[in-house]
């Protein structure tokens, strides 16, 4: 990075820490489009296999311990569910429905694909959308299914890597360098991979500023 960009970046990553440090609230549940709030506001969703982490990562990002529920049981998040963030409100996180539930009956899997289909294509403020995939695992065919919909629907996204904490450093290089040819090889895919860990709060700050400067552009 050149010194202006290294002063930018810095100056984001304050940005988005003050940015979280103030208001966010939970606003709704939405369990079809006819629910969602009115687009009046930049969102960033979240999206992820049942059981990723996604729920501790946004309570994490928004440095709150109970913002969004967390549960042992995959697949508990059946509905888009919103937050607000700042006062006044700056943009909404959308914690999207888990997939890859394997109980799940045929037609619970089919209205998940439906309402995730027609809210990636139809939802105009939809900045970008943040793919979680575990470390312990890597991408799973179930994930690549997601990354098609997504290059389907023309919606960019950026990877990022969950519970880092988990996995030796040298399986994490491994695991890291596998995603990022896997994005890059991908028409909506940011080529750059971002790793976390909410309970060591790795990366928390990173994640943190790519959100703001995605509901930015």
């Amino acid at each position: 990075m050149t010194p202006e960009e290294e002063a930018a970046h810095a100056d984001l990553i304050e940005r988005a820490r003050l940015l979280f440090a103030g208001r966010v609230e939970f606003l709704k549940s939405a369990p079809s489009l006819k629910f969602l709030p009115d687009p009046t506001v930049p969102e960033v969703a979240f999206a992820g296999r049942s059981n990723v982490g996604k729920s501790s990562l946004l309570n994490a990002l928004t440095g709150r311990k109970s913002l969004a529920r967390t549960s042992v049981t995959p697949g508990r998040t059946q509905e888009l569910n919103y937050f607000e963030v700042g006062e006044p409100t700056r943009m909404r996180l959308v914690d999207m429905p888990g997939y890859g539930f394997a109980k799940a009956p045929p037609k619970v899997v089919e209205q998940w694909r439906r309402l995730v289909r027609d809210f990636l294509r139809g939802r105009v403020v939809l900045k970008r959308t943040l793919l979680l995939i575990d470390s312990r695992h890597g991408i799973k065919p179930v994930d690549v299914e997601m990354m098609q919909m997504l290059d389907e629907a023309g919606v960019g996204y950026r990877v990022v890597l969950t519970k880092a904490d988990k996995i030796k450093a040298s399986e994490l290089e491994q695991v890291i360098a596998e995603t990022q040819a896997a994005a890059r090889k991908r028409t909506a895919a940011y080529p750059e991979v971002l790793v976390t860990s909410s309970e060591k709060r790795m990366g928390i700050e990173e994640l943190r500023a790519a959100v703001l400067q995605d509901a930015e552009q």
